[in-house]
């Protein structure tokens, strides 16, 4: 058994990225709802308990509390930002709305010796005072400090940052360790999780492996299964573990919706069916999917679409399969963690996901995912330990909708055609354009990028003769954890390049403009 962190989360957005640094330091760590019960949190005998934020005020009544369990357990706890203020009021201290609010970057001064920042700074002020650089998202603020408890840091605006009872164990953070913002943020939570917890750092995929072939063959026995393979990284690291675990009694289930990338139908017959000598089934069901789309331009309703029409056709190829009795699905703990929050008090639900609570009823399937205790960056790790190829694995996100959400507007088989060789120039000159400084190609260098289909037409020049045809959009972006990004700042003879290639070898398209807006306050996406 791994030693487990619980994280209970109070509804901040960013409540995922403090699972994803404790697993990042190979320490097994889990999401659950801050009302779990006392029976559970016993049953999870967790090394440490971590208090996420949210977006409530501990200053309301009804507002979200940890069970009393937490406290009372003997574990180490720490609270961040909620976290720490309903730990201040649950143990007897106060707090108070703020008069200024802190969103953003902050110096905060570290006062006493604590066990939990000793050792820990960012720099010296003139004082002499250890000083670290975090990032601050709060209004309410602790006022009073419970009995037992230290100071552990302040800024001007707050003169409670942190608090410390080394004694039980109890720590508060103002700040956000878990975002890469706050500079120290790995070397707290590993100084709380490593050295306070004393958890024993042995979660590694490698091991993953051999636990979940144990796991799969324990539940499936000598029953058939069903996956619908989409060419996406979730579903074909799980195609290639359910292949590792039962061989021949997996069938995966590959329907082209028509709205995949260039030559990605091949790419995926080749390397499930040729290479790795997975059953596959292929279904070229575009002409259903486009058909469904004609005259649709909102896009909410394409995906609801998209998503409607591949759990049909893939229904109709399974009712084919007599012999199934599972249903894998690619679900990853994200999908998970969003999903839970739907309806919760606490929880800001940012989306919703097909691969949970989505299983048709008239499958009469039992369901099966391999994946859903896995972040993206472990399912990558785990992809390339079952022999997937790098470059399918590390390939930037794609989204379940395909191109139906990078085309703006209604959806048409000619804007599709278009949008897939533009888009095939661009990441092509990205992998093959080396930046000299560090080494790396440009695809390697930017988190997600990719085109997107403009439904406007322009004025332009070819030749002697004047062409009327249509924009497309490039987009790249550099980020961590995808919560914000940057937009990438590519070399203007790459942009001019690409640009050129667009315009000279796709006929249909005569201008390309390309994309600097942030994530906030746009999206990743345009749809």
């Amino acid at each position: 058994m791994h030693d487990k962190i619980l994280i209970l989360d109070f509804g901040s957005q960013v409540t995922q990225l403090i699972a994803r640094r404790i697993r990042e330091s190979h320490v097994y760590s889990e999401i659950h709802p801050y009302d779990v019960d006392e029976v559970f949190i016993r049953e999870f005998a967790p090394k440490g308990i971590i208090l996420s934020g949210g977006p409530n005020s501990v200053t309301e009544a009804g507002s979200p509390r940890a069970p009393q369990i937490v406290f009372d357990l003997g574990v180490p706890v720490l609270g961040i930002c909620y976290g720490m203020q309903t730990m201040a009021d649950q143990l007897g201290g106060k707090v108070e709305l703020g008069r200024v609010r802190e969103f953003g970057y902050a110096e905060v001064r570290a006062h006493n010796h604590t066990s939990f920042l000793n050792d820990i700074e960012d720099f010296r002020d003139a004082a002499g005072h250890g000083m670290l650089k975090v990032w601050m998202s709060h209004g309410d603020k602790v006022a009073d400090m419970p009995a037992g408890f230290k100071l552990m840091a302040s800024t001007p605006s707050c003169p409670i940052a942190a608090m410390a009872d080394d004694e039980r164990r109890f720590y508060g953070l103002q700040w956000h360790p878990e975002v890469t913002h706050t500079v120290q943020g790995r070397a707290m939570l590993d100084r709380f999780v490593l050295e306070l917890c004393g958890a024993n750092p042995d979660w590694e995929m490698g091991h993953y492996i051999d636990e979940a072939v144990e796991k799969i063959r324990e539940q499936v026995g000598n029953e058939h299964v069903i996956l619908g393979l989409s060419g996406g990284v979730d579903s074909s690291v799980a195609a290639a573990l359910l292949h590792r675990a039962i061989g021949d009694q997996l069938t995966c289930v590959f329907v082209d919706h028509g709205l995949l990338r260039l030559n990605e139908a091949e790419q995926v017959m080749t390397t499930f069916a040729d290479h790795l000598g997975v059953k596959v089934i292929h279904v070229d069901a575009s002409a259903e999917f486009l058909s469904k789309l004609t005259g649709v331009t909102d896009p909410e309703a394409k995906r609801k679409i998209i998503g409607a029409e591949f759990v049909e056709v893939f229904q109709a190829e399974a009712n084919k399969l007599t012999d199934a009795q599972w249903l894998a699905q690619g679900t990853i703990y994200p999908d998970v963690i969003e999903s839970a929050g739907k309806g919760k008090k606490g929880a800001h639900t940012i989306k919703s996901h097909h691969n949970v609570g989505g299983l048709p009823e008239t499958l009469n399937l039992k369901l099966l995912e391999p994946l859903r205790e896995l972040f993206k960056d472990e399912v990558r790790e785990l992809g390339v330990k079952l022999g997937l190829p790098p470059a399918m694995v590390y390939r930037h996100p794609f989204p379940g909708p395909g191109l139906g959400v990078r085309i703006l507007g209604e959806v048409k088989r000619e804007f599709a055609d278009l949008l897939r060789r533009a888009d095939a120039i661009f990441i092509e000159t990205l992998r093959t354009t080396i930046d000299k400084e560090t080494g790396k190609s440009w695809y390697d260098l930017t988190s997600q990028a990719f085109a997107v289909f403009l439904p406007v037409k322009s004025v332009g020049v070819m030749g002697d003769g004047r062409t009327y045809e249509y924009v497309v959009a490039l987009r790249a972006v550099q980020t961590l954890d995808f919560m914000t990004a940057h937009w990438a700042h590519l070399p203007h003879e790459l942009l001019g390049h690409v640009s050129n290639r667009i315009i000279n070898e796709v006929r249909g398209i005569n201008r390309v403009v390309y994309d600097i807006s942030g994530k906030p306050p746009a999206t990743i996406e345009w749809e």
